[in-house]
Order: structure tokens, then sequence, then C-alpha cells
């Protein structure tokens, strides 16, 4: 967990999971809006913390067009869910089968934007 603070009261934290080589973001959350607090809390200083302790990876999570700027690919997120509804289950089923689509063509065209150099 790393937390911001301002004054000495807590204004901001930020959850994460570390495996033997790798550094996960799952959760943010603040109490204040402050510039550039997320960005600090959920990518620069977790990529310091990569850095200082050898982890070759670090996953800051799903979503979000501001990370291709600051050095993060997309990355396929997977989830499992169960519905006990049959109905809602179908309909969930038409929509993320529509949505996989949307997305392999989304993430290609992001990929088009990577700040890294090809070949």
């Amino acid at each position: 967990m790393l937390v911001a603070e301002k004054d000495g009261n807590l204004v901001a934290a930020a959850f994460f999971l570390c495996g033997q080589h790798s550094l996960y973001g799952r959760y943010w959350g603040a109490l204040e809006w402050i510039p550039d607090l997320h960005f600090e809390t959920c990518y620069y200083a977790p990529i310091e913390y990569c850095i200082a302790n050898g982890l070759s990876r670090f996953e800051a999570g799903a979503q979000g067009e501001h990370k291709l700027s600051r050095g993060l690919m997309p990355a396929r997120t997977l989830s499992a869910h169960w519905l006990s509804h049959s109905g809602f289950h179908d309909a969930v089923e038409r929509y993320t089968r529509e949505e996989r689509r949307d997305i392999e063509r989304y993430t290609a065209v992001l990929a088009e934007h990577s700040p890294f150099r090809r070949g």
C-alpha cells in the first residue's frame, strides 16, 4: 500500500500486489484532488520501487489511455465471473463477445502510438 499525506493527513492511497518479479497496481483513491498526485502514486513511485527492488515487470492495472504516454503499453486483462441468472449470463456473453472485437481493434490503434522504437 502506498499512501500520500498532506500536512500530516492521509489524502490518497494506492494498493499493489507484489510477486517474485512483478508489481501489480489494483486500486486507487483520494480524499481530495491534488494535481498529478494520481500519476505520482500510481505510476512514478511504483516504477521507482520496481527499479530499487529488482522487479522486472510493473502492471499498472486496467484501462487508461494516459498510461501510454508514461511508457505503459496496453495488456490484456482477464477476469472470471459467475452469473446465476441464465438470461443475464446470456446477455453478458453477447456483450463481451462484441466488446472483445472492439478492444482488439482499439489495442492495435494504441500500439501505433507506442513510445518505444519498433524493430
